[in-house]
């Protein structure tokens, strides 16, 4: 959207690069499996996050304008850039090309030649130009007709069409307008939009229009104040409706659904087709709608609208008047094809959705007291209607109160002078009562000291009436000898003389009498027509008493024509006078229907002009005929209800909305001002969602700075409460254009932050989200920084999926995905991970605030890996060294708010969701209240709690959950009421801070704590050892490491301790036995080192390797799968000049990291799973990577946040930006298993495995069936030696006294011997040989083999009996363990009362295999043993 002024940030000029080559030895992105480590958290300080592409290298230049694709989810893709200069402001599809214009010569990354606009075909990825004669000049405005796949352009440019063209897509052509463009004050076309049924144009921008002043009907409608419909006339929408608010109305039979069973709902619907708005039968009936009012009405034909409510609607109906019973013939226009039509009995009424009402008149105007509507035939399961209105001659007035008709903007209105009583009488139509005014007046009395009457009818239209004044018959009122004649006096406006006449009030029963015949003026807030009364100047009568009494009854306007012969006035300038034409501003209104061919640079007929041109017209006059070139119409939007909102750059000084600024609203007929008179500065776009109206532009409050500043930028008008609501606080600067889609606001513009309720910012560089059901702002997905000028929609999606977009601007650096801080990670494929950003946006600001939202009970679920580290941003001073020959730790990487440093997994019993405890240097509000530093995120629900109690002063670098789930955080922080410094304890399960168990640590004189490590071992599960820079622990003195014993809650040194700093641990051994320590460390003794091991088992200390082949302090280090001859380790030189990253193969340390450049900070170090493998070499096995992670800079890829490191090269991974568009940086993944297996498992398919099974299963069969014939005929053998004695016979089983004669029945007589009888030679040896086979097994296993661990993973045949048809994929579910369990046995899994474990297979009754998710262990445990 075109902005004529907005505020600016100036980015350096610049290329940034986003993304560069890697390593070309690989053709993909390495394919980590993260399946393996279950839960997968990525931290850091970073806004956005991009994954490598392997391709081709990505710069962003910010002088050109970049074109990005926008994703369902967020995700952003580079399609293209314009010349340098260049610049897009609009964009549209239709069908699969997306259309994009602006200001440009070029486009795409082979710079094709396009004249300001072009196309993108999303499936081939091709840019082209439109054409070679289209626009001469910028184009800012784009709407996509794709019914007539005509493309729609307006700008400032003088060909094809004056500021506006026509694309036809199917042509390929380029043609003017039909009303040829606009010319006048800036020229411009800045928003071409449809109307609420897109049956017509809205074109909006600085250009002045004008309308010859003929007075002929206006296209389609001559009533400014209803919404067009093709199914009116101009004479039709010129008659007002009779207000029915009194009367009674009945809808019989309703429906049963209360949303839609309220009949009087649609005599005034509020809003469109839809609940509350809308009446709807019985289903499988027809209905009867009865109105009666219980006076006269003057009717001339009723207003229907159907409903399009799914399954319901009117086919046919009829009208019956009240009391005569007459059904009524009804005429009306074919909406389909314009002709006039009559009808009687079956009316049909239009099932187009777009036909949002039908007019149907008498043959002549009816006085009734009601009408009864019968809808006789429906579609679907019953009939119904959005609106339904009794529509009177013309107008009218009522001398004893008047209501508001609907589309009128006031009622009628009557004025009097002296006093003027009541009177009742019974009329000649049954069950109907008159009221009339009298006022008496003695006999004599000139007419200028009399009482006077006037009528102000609310006119709707121009047109020609016929006034009727209604004279009560004195009979009725018995009052005749008062009577006497008055004079009438009637105002028609539109330059027309009043019309005087004498009128006798001495009739015996009611008579109507013209009082006036000709053109009028409708009504507006200068101008009504005016009807007096008053006593004529020779009264007739001698009256009584000396009195004469006056009589005010009704009023009524007879609309005669809707064309008028005499020149009127505009509905809002008040003109009375002819003029020759009218002049109008910013606005115009074209039909897509009308064939008509007419010039809008000259003078426009009547016969094209609308009823919302009279926008153009009022909005001409309210800026008291004068405008500028910098005032301007930039947006506009209408509601269903027809009402139109415009906004710009402009100040009305003129009329009843003089004062407005920027916004307002034309309704019924007329402009009315928003609350607080609009907003204090331009505004550049609109977006409509529901009842809610989305502003953007470069306000910062309304007119009056009635939210206290809370307006930056963006803003919603609530139309059903007519008020302003905020969105959180806007956003930090200019907002350019705002798209709907997905149930979002997006917004773009020049700004860095969205900013929530307490004003506190998010990162969003160009791009923010606002989700409405939520009402807050959310991650947007992707990330991009700076000035960015378009969003909008592209192609339609396909059915279940998600609204992609486009989006342009001047792009300084982008990441595909956008997030706070973290995302979640899973196994994707050779592209890369599956990233799933951070549903939330996380703030900069950290204030002391008071207690946030408790956090329910929750189970632990841990990681016990390694923990990542990264140190603070504003870190002034060092560490007190112990020891004059130990160095002192690296400077930290930056970390600039808001940055997540540390992770761990947890699960939350109440939701079954896993959850990840994060802790950084951040703010977030949650339930209204402001938190900092620690926080609990679920992916699941993508939202975040803060833990209850006091509140963390500062940051946060380890978070750990032990297995009693208490949550022991690290950092360097005071806890608010708490002698906690740098380390502090939270009871999850209590739901707050345990005080109280552990003792505070201590730092050494002149520093702080700093807590960078908090890990466990499996050697030592009741402990949790913390590292960092303190110097004891309580009372005991463990300087930079101690153990904490949960069991005990007792502080311990880890056996003679330390001296200096520790920045990061690990773990070696097959029970993880040692520990690994990095940093700067003083042994015992007094020698130096940068990494020591600590045996538990013997409870000593000593250096790995020799101190001197590490050149300087160790900021992160990891061990291969706890092979201690297999360690990382990376920190930076003793003089701080430069990087390394040291392997320790058992025997001595050598460098792996040459090629890294002095800028590299590396904060981790892990080893992840592969699903391929690369090269085997001596420092790294095939199916694994070490995964380094900070701010990386190398010789070979350039810059990363994250590399993989083979054993030989580094391959770039991925890369972060920060939210100010420099190189973030990767701090920590965390993940929720924490010991999980390297070896890649090879599965058979399921195919294969069962055929496999049944051959073996055939095969044992037959076994079974040889032995038993074999057994059969050897026992035979031995019955024939022995001597028969009967008395041994069994005389249940006859089995021997027959010889078996068939196949069948020698392997009954062997089973039942082998089962019942006792066992054969041969079955006794098979028996001792399988024992004794089965204890060499457990003597000697086979590492190989099948076991425990890896149940149901068949790699070979024989392995497939064991786990017989195991899927291919694992579907586990949670269970929980009613019982304790030893398994002792090989392949069994023990259990403690209450554990979660994740069931991997139940297909056995009785055994289920499962995996602790704690410690990663698998195996069988007793079925019943679990719920």
């Amino acid at each position: 959207m075109h902005s004529q002024s907005s505020s600016s940030i100036r980015w350096p000029s610049i290329f940034f690069l986003a993304t560069l080559l890697a390593n070309p030895a690989f053709a993909s992105l390495p394919m980590v499996d993260f399946s393996r480590m279950g839960q997968v958290g990525l931290a850091g300080a970073f806004a956005g996050l991009s994954l490598f592409n392997n391709a081709t290298t990505v710069t962003f230049d910010p002088s050109v304008s970049s074109l990005l694709a926008r994703t369902g989810e967020g995700a952003l893709t580079t399609l293209g850039t314009t010349n340098a200069g260049g610049s897009i402001q609009s964009g549209c599809a239709i069908n699969e090309i997306f259309y994009f214009a602006g200001s440009f010569s070029s486009i795409g990354n082979t710079s094709v030649s396009a004249s300001n606009i072009a196309s993108y075909t999303p499936s081939s990825g091709v840019f082209a130009a439109l054409g070679s004669n289209g626009p001469n000049g910028p184009i800012y405005s784009l709407y996509c007709d794709a019914s007539t796949s005509q493309l729609w352009v307006g700008g400032y440019f003088t060909s094809p069409g004056s500021s506006v063209a026509i694309w036809n897509t199917k042509s390929n052509s380029w043609s003017a307008p039909p009303f040829k463009g606009f010319i006048g004050d800036g020229g411009e076309v800045f928003s071409i939009t449809s109307n609420a049924s897109e049956s017509s144009l809205f074109f909006a921008g600085s250009f002045l229009t004008s309308f010859a002043a003929n007075a002929t009907a206006l296209n389609n409608t001559n009533n400014p104040n209803i919404p067009y419909s093709p199914g009116a006339t101009p004479f039709s929408s010129s008659l007002v409706p009779v207000p029915l608010e009194g009367a009674q109305i009945l809808g019989q039979p309703s429906s049963s659904n209360p949303q839609f069973s309220n009949i009087s709902n649609i005599l005034c619907p509020a809003g469109p087709d839809g609940p509350g708005n809308t009446w709807l039968a019985a289903n499988g009936n027809g209905a009867v709608i009865t109105v009666r009012d219980f006076s006269s009405i003057n009717a001339y034909g009723v207003r229907l609208g159907n409903t399009f409510q799914s399954g319901f609607g009117t086919t046919t109906f009829s009208v019956t008047s009240i009391p005569d019973n007459t059904v009524q013939t009804l005429s009306y226009v074919n909406p389909s094809t314009g002709q006039n039509m009559t009808c009687t009995n079956a009316c049909p009424l239009s099932t187009d959705s777009s036909i949002l009402y039908q007019d149907f008149i008498f043959t002549a105007p009816v006085t009734l007291t009601g009408i009864q509507i019968t809808l006789s035939g429906w579609t679907g399961e019953a009939p119904g209607l959005h609106m339904l209105q009794l529509l009177s001659s013309g107008a009218f007035a009522s001398s004893n109160g008047n209501m508001k008709s609907c589309f009128s903007p006031n009622p009628s209105n009557t004025t009097s002078t002296d006093q003027w009583t009541t009177k009742d009488a019974v009329t000649n139509i049954p069950a109907t009562l008159q009221t009339v005014l009298v006022s008496t007046v003695a006999v004599g009395t000139s007419p200028s000291q009399a009482p006077s009457f006037t009528w102000q009818p609310y006119v709707s239209a121009s047109g020609q009436y016929d006034v009727y004044l209604v004279i009560p018959g004195c009979a009725d009122f018995q009052d005749c000898p008062l009577r006497t004649s008055v004079q009438v006096t009637v105002f028609p406006g539109g330059g027309s003389q009043p019309w005087v006449s004498t009128v006798s009030q001495q009739v015996q029963s009611d008579t109507t009498t013209l009082v006036y015949s000709g053109p009028i003026v409708p009504s507006s807030t200068d101008f009504v027509t005016t009807i007096s009364m008053t006593l004529a100047n020779n009264p007739e009568g001698t009256g009584q008493d000396g009195q004469y009494e006056l009589v005010a009854g009704n009023v009524a306007l007879v609309l005669t024509s809707a064309n008028v012969a005499s020149a009127v006035g505009s509905g809002s300038s008040g003109s009375n006078t002819a003029s020759s034409s009218q002049h109008g501003f910013g606005f115009f209104e074209w039909p897509l229907s009308s064939s008509a061919s007419i010039d809008a640079t000259g003078t426009i007929p009547n016969t094209s002009e609308t009823s919302l041109d009279m926008i153009s017209i009022d909005l001409y006059n309210a800026l008291g005929a004068t405008t500028s070139t910098t005032t301007s119409v930039t947006a506009v939007a209408q509601h269903p209800s027809g009402t139109v909102y415009l906004g710009g750059n402009f100040q009305l000084i003129s009329g009843s909305t003089s004062g407005v600024s920027n916004i307002v609203a034309f309704k019924s007929g007329s402009f009315i001002s928003l609350p607080n008179n609009g907003l204090n500065g331009p505004v550049t776009s609109i977006v409509l969602s529901g009842n809610e109206l989305y502003v953007g532009g470069s306000f910062t409050d309304t007119s009056t700075a009635s939210t206290q500043g809370k307006l930056n930028g963006v803003a919603i008008y609530d139309i059903s409460s007519n008020s302003w609501k905020t969105m959180g606080a806007g956003v930090n600067s200019v907002v350019n254009s705002l798209a709907l889609a997905n149930g979002q606001i997006v917004v773009a513009g020049n700004f860095t932050e969205a900013l929530n309720s307490s004003a506190a910012g998010a990162p969003v560089g160009g791009l923010a989200t606002w989700n409405i059901s939520t009402g807050s702002w959310v991650n947007s997905g992707g990330f991009v920084v700076g000035n960015m000028t378009f969003i909008g929609n592209g192609t339609l999606p396909v059915s279940g999926q998600k609204q992609t977009q486009f989006v342009a601007g001047n792009v300084r650096t982008m990441a595909e995905y956008g997030s706070s801080g973290l995302v979640m990670l899973s196994s994707g494929g050779s592209t890369g991970p599956l990233v799933t950003p951070m549903g939330i946006q996380l703030t900069s600001s950290v204030a002391n605030v008071s207690s946030p939202a408790t956090v329910t009970k929750r189970h632990s679920h841990v990681r016990r890996g390694p923990s990542a580290w990264i140190s603070h941003l504003n870190i002034g001073t060092l560490f007190t060294r112990q020891s004059a020959t130990s160095s002192v730790l690296p400077p930290s990487p930056p970390a600039p708010a808001p940055a997540v440093l540390a992770g761990a997994f947890w699960t939350n019993i109440s939701t079954s969701h896993q959850v990840a405890i994060i802790g950084g240097n951040f703010s977030f509000s949650s339930s209204s209240t402001t938190s900092s530093a620690v926080a609990i995120y679920d992916p699941i629900a993508s939202s975040i709690s803060a833990l209850a109690g006091a509140q963390i002063n500062g940051v946060v670098r380890a978070v750990y959950v032990d297995q009693k789930q208490q949550l022991f955080v690290g950092g360097e922080f005071n806890l608010t009421g708490t002698s906690a410094n740098g380390l502090a304890l939270y009871d999850l399960s209590a739901q707050q801070w345990d005080t109280s168990s552990m003792q505070p640590l201590q730092p050494s004189a002149g520093s702080s704590v700093i807590v960078h490590s908090i890990t466990s071992s499996m050697y030592k599960s009741d402990a949790v050892i913390v590292a960092g820079s303190f110097a004891q622990a309580g009372s005991v003195s463990c300087q930079a490491i101690c153990l904490f014993d949960t069991t005990l809650n007792q502080w311990s040194s880890l056996g003679s301790g330390i001296q200096g700093d520790i920045s990061s641990v690990s773990y070696a051994g097959n029970n993880q036995e040692i520990l690994i320590a990095a940093g700067s460390i003083t042994l015992l003794g007094g020698s130096t080192t940068n990494v020591a091991q600590y045996n538990f088992a013997n409870s000593t200390w000593a250096p790995i390797g020799n101190s001197a082949e590490i050149p300087g302090p160790v900021t992160a280090v990891t061990v291969n799968n706890g092979n201690s001859s297999s360690i990382f380790a990376a920190g930076r030189t003793a003089d701080g000049s430069s990087p390394f990253m040291m392997f320790w193969d058992g025997v001595s340390w050598s460098s792996v990291g040459s090629s890294l450049q002095g800028t590299t900070n590396i904060s981790q170090l892990v080893m992840v799973p592969l699903l391929n493998t690369h090269s085997a070499n001596s420092i790294i096995e095939s199916d694994r990577m070490l995964m380094i992670s900070g701010a990386l800079s190398d010789s070979s890829f350039g810059s990363a946040s994250s590399v993989l490191f083979d054993g030989s090269s580094f391959i770039p991974f991925m890369a972060t930006v920060t939210a100010q568009g420099a190189l973030g940086s990767i701090s920590s993944l965390f993940y929720s298993l924490a010991n999980f297996s390297f070896t890649q498992q090879q599965f058979l398919a399921t195919g294969i495995v069962i055929l496999i099974s049944i051959a073996i299963a055939a095969g044992v069969v037959f076994l079974l069936a040889l032995i038993g014939i074999l057994w059969t005929l050897l026992s035979r053998r031995d019955d024939r030696v022995a001597k028969y004695n009967a008395s041994d016979d069994d005389d249940d089983d006859n089995s021997l006294q027959h010889r078996p004669s068939s196949l069948l029945e020698h392997i009954n007589a062997a089973t039942r011997t082998t089962i019942l009888g006792a066992p054969g030679p041969l079955i006794m040896a098979g028996a001792e040989k399988d024992e004794a086979a089965r204890k060499a097994t457990i003597a000697e296993s086979d590492p190989f083999g099948p076991d425990g661990s890896n149940y149901l993973r068949a790699e070979t045949p024989s392995d497939a009996v064991v786990g017989t048809m195991a899927a291919e994929e694992e579907f586990t579910r949670p269970a929980h363990a009613r019982y304790s369990f030893d398994g002792t046995g090989e392949g069994e899994l023990p259990l403690t009362a209450g554990l979660e474990v994740e069931v991997l297979d139940d297909r056995d009754v009785a055994w289920w295999y499962t995996r602790n998710p704690q410690t990663g262990q698998e195996g069988v445990v007793p079925a019943a043993y679990l719920y």
